[in-house]
C-alpha cells in the first residue's frame, strides 16, 4: 500500500544567510525577544513585511490627515470651480 500524502502546490523553501556579522545577529535576537518571537519567526516577519503589499486604507489616511490638522485653503475650491466652469 502506498503512503497517504497530499500536495497542495505550495512547498516550503528553506533559506540560509551566511556570514552575518555578530552585531547584526545580536540586534535580530534582541528584536525577536522584544516581539516575543523566535529568531526564525522574526526573520519571517521581516521578510513578509518587506515583500507583501500592504492594502491602501483610505479611512486610516483620512483620519491621520485630520489628526495632523491639515486643511485645504478655501481658495483652492474656488480655483477648481473656476477651472471647471471654463470648460
Amino acid at each position: 500500500m502506498a503512503p497517504l500524502w497530499s500536495y497542495n502546490g505550495a512547498m516550503a523553501l528553506s533559506l540560509s544567510v551566511k556570514d552575518v556579522p555578530e552585531d547584526l545577529a545580536q540586534a535580530l535576537r534582541e528584536r525577536a525577544a522584544r516581539n516575543h518571537r523566535s529568531l526564525q519567526g522574526e526573520l519571517m516577519h521581516i521578510l513578509e513585511s518587506a515583500i507583501r503589499p500592504k492594502p491602501f486604507q483610505a479611512k486610516a489616511l483620512r483620519q491621520r490627515i485630520r489628526e495632523l490638522g491639515f486643511t485645504t485653503p478655501d481658495e483652492s475650491t474656488a480655483m477648481i470651480r473656476e477651472d471647471r466652469d471654463t470648460r
